[in-house]
């Protein structure tokens, strides 16, 4: 039997399309599983933790910065004043060595003040020394019994130059002071007068023994940091009795060491210019 009429044909590309669009599914779903795995799942909001905020303590104020004091010079001499006249001296006692002797036997105040001098007193057996004669009587005592038994207001206080041969000058200066203190002690209400030690001669000095005007500066400079311009007053007659040399004038001294003297109204001179009231 035969059968008449055309033969239906096969579409080529309907199969191909067919894959591309399956692939292209395939595709798109493993794609989209792959961002679902790949995204993790959203974690609950912690809360941040409370933090307590200390205040910080108060600043202290800065304490104040001393600044320290400034060393004060040492006290220099009285000042010249208005010459006082003899009368001041009445209630003044001079102790000294033979150099305060010249000026009782030739200053003109032995009727008017006192004195407790000798040739040879040295710091160190000041009031020991039995030098102090007792009116009416052939004894004497010493300058430590005559200031317990009478009291005055002045002191003038030279010696030192019979100690030059004698320890140093941290020695002496340790005798000096002691000295000084003692006497306020006896003589509570007394002004005292520390008198620089007088100098030699420039030959008297450069004999090569222990008196030298050198150590005698060394002393004086010590004895005028006692002062205190109070109750202690330092007086340095040395610039009246000396020459551009620095020793006394050659023409003034006898034996390089003591006034002559008619020059020992220069030193009383000195004292009634430098007084204090």
């Amino acid at each position: 039997m035969s059968v008449t009429g055309k033969r239906m044909r096969k579409n080529p590309h309907g199969w191909m399309l067919a894959a591309v669009l399956l692939l292209a599914a395939a595709g798109l779903l493993a794609v989209h599983s792959h961002q679902t795995a790949a995204v993790p799942p959203e974690e609950p909001a912690q809360e941040e933790p409370s933090v307590t905020v200390i205040p910080a303590e108060p600043e202290l104020p800065e304490e104040p910065v001393e600044e320290e004091p400034v060393p004060e010079e040492p006290w220099g001499p009285v000042a010249e004043s208005a010459p006082v006249d003899d009368s001041y001296f009445d209630d003044a006692v001079f102790i000294g060595d033979s150099r305060t002797v010249g000026m009782y036997e030739y200053g003109g105040l032995e009727e008017t003040s006192t004195f407790y001098a000798s040739t040879g007193l040295t710091i160190y057996k000041m009031f020991d020394s039995k030098i102090v004669a007792v009116p009416g009587q052939k004894k004497k005592i010493t300058v430590e019994e005559a200031l317990s038994e009478k009291q005055f207001a002045k002191i003038y206080l030279m010696i030192g130059i019979n100690e030059m041969g004698t320890g140093t000058v941290e020695s002496f200066m340790k005798a000096y002071g002691e000295a000084v203190q003692h006497l306020q002690q006896l003589q509570p209400d007394a002004v005292i007068y520390l008198q620089a030690i007088m100098k030699v001669t420039t030959e008297r000095s450069g004999q090569g023994d222990y008196i030298t005007n050198e150590g005698i500066e060394a002393r004086n400079e010590e004895i005028a940091k006692l002062a205190d311009d109070e109750k202690i007053y330092y007086l340095d007659v040395n610039p009246l009795i000396c020459d551009e040399t620095g020793g006394m004038v050659a023409s003034y001294t006898y034996d390089g060491v003591h006034l002559k003297a008619q020059y020992i109204p220069i030193w009383l001179d000195f004292l009634k210019e430098h007084a204090v009231e």
